[in-house]
């Protein structure tokens, strides 16, 4: 029962009544000769993963260029004071989501998903629709599995990184994934999966990449947060019954199309967008002084 495309997929789960995480499951067993247990002992792992990502995100921590860091405890501040407008079911997961891209941003450990500079996406949704709907271990891990069938299904047809299709191509497909797991979990079909993952990239389509100083930090952080918004809508018009009307196939390719048409200034060289503004090229410029000064040092 192998699938390579999100129709794939979903056909697979109507007919053989299966969810997408057991579909993924029995993908796995498969293709990488891994058993059950290896494959959910190696999931429940990267939960662990994304928990500690968190919990030293918002506990403070700083970027080794120092151009980032301490957001996701400001949020984390701003949450606990009950100062917030859109509920904290968004507000957790934009927390943790900044929370898991510090960390990256400070050489710590985090689970790529489907990227690091898109990391914060899934681990965010997943933080926080966990205390919302107080999943089991066993349903974390279901999320996992569901979003990495997904993202599967993405990568088999467009590419998921920022130097071939832009940003777009990263917290796009971050997004997609949360967004279709996230229905899943929250008791939505293998269709309804599907229709959030479409209306969650065509929100993102044509987003660009341009990583000031080079850097995944600015804009990359917060963009982040920008996903987590992103698929928690696209959730909810799902679960709703509200379809993207254009199949999320289709969305992928037009993803992968857009992102090779895109000028290689915007696809992660720092060439263009916000990296050429003053504000970035004034970053820039102070830390090639720092490393230069560094290097005179040594």
């Amino acid at each position: 029962m192998q699938f390579t495309t999100v129709q794939e997929l979903v056909t697979l789960c109507e007919e053989h009544h299966l969810p997408v995480w057991d579909l993924m499951i029995a993908q796995e067993i498969e293709l990488m000769e891994r058993t059950r247990e290896e494959i959910l002992e190696d999931m429940s792992h990267k939960v662990d993963v994304m928990y500690a990502s968190i919990a030293q995100g918002e506990a403070g921590v700083t970027s080794y260029s120092g151009i980032s860091g301490g957001d996701a405890k400001r949020m984390r501040a701003y949450i606990d004071q009950g100062r917030g407008l859109s509920g904290d079911f968004l507000l957790e997961a934009v927390a943790a989501a900044l929370a898991v891209n510090e960390v990256n941003a400070s050489m710590g450990i985090i689970c790529a998903t489907p990227t690091a500079g898109s990391a914060g996406v899934v681990p965010g949704v997943l933080f926080s629709c966990s205390r919302r709907l107080q999943l089991s271990r066993e349903d974390q891990v279901h999320y996992l599995l569901t979003a990495g069938a997904f993202g599967l299904c993405i990568g088999n047809q467009a590419p998921i990184a920022g130097a071939t299709g832009g940003c777009q191509a990263e917290v796009g497909s971050a997004s997609a994934m949360a967004a279709a797991a996230l229905v899943a979990v929250a008791g939505g079909t293998p269709a309804m999966s599907a229709e959030a993952l479409a209306m969650a990239m065509k929100n993102i389509l044509g987003l660009v990449c341009d990583p000031v100083a080079g850097l995944v930090e600015v804009p990359c952080i917060k963009r982040n947060a920008m996903g987590v918004s992103n698929a928690i809508s696209a959730a909810e018009m799902a679960l709703a019954g509200i379809t993207s009307h254009i199949p999320a196939d289709q969305v992928i390719a037009t993803m992968g199309r857009v992102g090779r048409s895109m000028p290689a200034a915007h696809r992660e060289t720092a060439l263009g967008g916000l990296a050429t503004t003053p504000a970035g090229r004034a970053i820039a410029e102070k830390l090639n002084a720092q490393k230069a000064d560094l290097i005179e040092e040594r």
